[in-house]
């Protein structure tokens, strides 16, 4: 079963419904003891990293994320619940964040671009990785953001996105896989890596 995290961001129940989809079982929880004791957990989000991250703390999430990170547990972040993993975002000033992949997120900045980043957009794979197996190369994401992950070590982005720049749109360390873009939106090629999660390992 597959542990959706509640910290009161959004999305939760569109992933909840790609899954049922799937026929993967599923639960959405804020209780950190059900969280610690998941076979697998996603973090899920739409919203502003300063408030999400104050729901986490007050809640005592980020440990019980922490915990389930530490134990080895396949754990995958999506949008906002990928940024929030990494040390610090520049949304709401500056916003310490849970630290899990070293790095920062950042504003898009670009002259011309139009923000948020909204709709459909291809990836770079840049290595293989076990949730992407059977993913077409050649498939468009949809995406939804104003800020992206800008981890500081190359080894952690699995692929890249163009817009303006070329950001990270997915990371990975150990049992950690992260996209930027919503896979739960994504059609048939998304709900392609959240099957894989349902049955990944953790390991690489």
């Amino acid at each position: 079963m597959i542990t959706i995290i509640d910290y009161k961001a959004g999305n939760l129940k569109s992933v909840e419904r790609a899954l049922l989809h799937l026929g993967v079982h599923c639960r959405i929880t804020h209780d950190p003891q059900e969280i610690m004791s998941a076979e697998r957990v996603i973090f899920p989000g739409v919203g502003a990293a300063g408030q999400a991250m104050d729901t986490i703390r007050s809640t005592g999430l980020d440990k019980a994320i922490h915990a389930v990170v530490n134990r080895g547990t396949p754990f995958m972040g999506i949008c906002l619940g990928t940024q929030i993993i990494l040390e610090e975002s520049e949304e709401d000033a500056i916003t310490p964040c849970l630290g899990i992949i070293p790095g920062k997120v950042r504003r898009f900045s670009a002259s011309g671009l139009k923000i948020p980043h909204m709709g459909w957009n291809h990836i770079a794979v840049r290595f293989d990785h076990p949730l992407l197996d059977e993913v077409d190369s050649q498939a468009q994401f949809y995406f939804v953001h104003s800020f992206y992950p800008d981890p500081r070590n190359a080894a952690d982005i699995v692929a890249t996105t163009e817009y303006g720049i070329t950001f990270a749109s997915i990371l990975a360390r150990k049992n950690v896989f992260a996209t930027q873009f919503h896979p739960e939106k994504s059609g048939r090629q998304g709900l392609k890596i959240l099957e894989n999660f349902s049955c990944w390992d953790g390991l690489v």
